[in-house]
Formats: structure tokens, C-alpha cells, sequence
């Protein structure tokens, strides 16, 4: 039946969408951010999504060009984040068709009667059949959607939030299965280097401190970069 908690089942839309600060500017109603551990997950959840009353709320699933990307040589390389930014600089005098066409698959959704909850895979689908980007129609989709659904790293690793332009800033934060939130915050701040990189760098830093450039600095750099080797 019809929900009784919310101001839409009492027609207050304008209540709703805006609310007067005292000072005259409008804030948007908070989104909800659905963090989940794998993009499988994603799938399940807006399938359950779908059963609800609230299948129809405007929505977006934000993921990764492994599981987005279209186009035909692109999809297939191992540096697909790489190549896409390549083909958008247009380096090679080429360009990407699918992702000029971005506006007919935001268009498509906007322009449903009755909008459902959809997955990644119905995107992708989409796409195909438009000639469209999912990767970036995801992204567009996001303006205007008040749920967000996400793995966790899209939350919580800073680059990440800042290249999706992720503003978490008083938005509802929802993250499935939390406990295990701690080994994705200690990849999220983690990298790897080799051997090589380290000499490379107690190298440069012997060369730093032994010309007296800064070397209360880079004495201790130079120490960590020695025990690690």
C-alpha cells in the first residue's frame, strides 16, 4: 500500500525537493549513498529494490569501466581507464563515439513514464542498443538521483570520491555488510612499491643529503628507505 511517513504520500513535492534556510538558500533532500562490498551485490540489492514501493525512485549504480565500458576496443584492453581518458583528450586524433552519446541514455530514463530500479547489466544492455556510454550515463545519472548505489571503495577512498565527484557532505551514508569496511579503508591509504623504485629513491636521497639540501628531512627518508630495502 501507499506509504504514510514520508511527505510524498501527502503531495508536499515542493516540502520535499526543498527546504528554506534561514538565511534564503535552498538545500537539496540528502542522498542516499548505498555502499556495497562487490558489484554482485549491487545486482541483488536493486533487484530487492525493485519489490518495493520505492522501485520508482530516481537512481544510479556508479562502477567501473571493467564493467561498463562499451566500446569495442576499449572494453578489451588491459589499461581501459587509460585508454578512455586518451580517446576523450582525442591524443590520436580519434575520438569516442558512445560517450557523445551519453545524453540519450540519461534522456531514456528521464523520459520514462514509470521509471523501475535497474541494474548494471540492464545499463550496459541499454547502452549497446543506443550506442551510448553507461560508464558516464552513470555519472550524469547521479545529478538528479536520490539513491546511489556503489562499491565501498567509491566512498572511501578520496581519490576515488574526488575523480566520481562524490560530495558526501550532508548525505545518508548507507554501507552493506560494514565489518568489512576496515580492510577496504587499509587498501584504500595502501601501495605497493618494488625493490627497484626503493633503491631508486635511497639513490636520489643520498644524493639530496650529501649536497646538505635539506637534510634534516631527508636523512630519516633516506633511514626508512634503507630498512625497507
Amino acid at each position: 500500500g501507499p506509504c504514510t511517513e514520508c511527505s510524498c504520500s501527502s503531495g508536499k513535492e515542493a516540502e520535499k525537493k526543498h527546504t528554506k534556510k534561514e538565511n534564503g538558500d535552498q538545500s537539496c533532500v540528502p542522498k542516499i549513498f548505498f555502499g556495497t562490498r562487490t558489484h554482485k551485490q549491487i545486482t541483488q540489492i536493486s533487484r530487492e529494490l525493485k519489490r518495493t514501493a520505492y522501485s520508482c525512485v530516481p537512481m544510479t549504480i556508479l562502477s567501473s569501466r571493467d564493467y561498463t565500458c562499451i566500446h569495442p576496443v576499449v572494453s578489451n584492453s588491459t589499461n581501459r581507464n587509460e585508454m578512455c581518458v586518451e580517446l576523450l583528450e582525442g591524443k590520436h586524433g580519434r575520438s569516442c563515439s558512445y560517450y557523445h552519446g551519453v545524453h540519450k541514455l540519461t534522456e531514456h530514463h528521464s523520459q520514462q513514464p514509470v521509471c523501475q530500479a535497474w541494474d548494471i547489466e540492464d545499463l550496459v544492455s541499454l547502452g549497446r542498443k543506443l550506442r551510448a556510454c553507461p560508464y558516464f550515463a552513470a555519472r550524469e545519472l547521479m545529478v538528479g538521483a536520490d539513491i546511489v548505489f556503489c562499491p565501498y571503495n567509491y566512498l572511501l577512498d578520496p581519490q576515488i570520491r574526488d575523480s566520481m565527484e562524490i560530495k558526501l557532505k550532508d548525505q545518508v551514508v548507507i554501507l552493506d555488510e560494514a565489518h568489512n569496511i576496515e580492510d577496504c579503508a587499509r587498501e584504500s591509504v595502501s601501495y605497493g612499491v618494488t625493490e627497484g623504485q626503493l633503491r631508486a629513491a635511497r639513490e636520489e636521497l643520498d644524493v639530496m643529503v650529501n649536497n646538505n639540501i635539506r637534510q634534516k628531512h631527508h636523512e630519516p627518508l633516506r633511514a626508512v628507505c634503507c630498512s625497507l630495502i
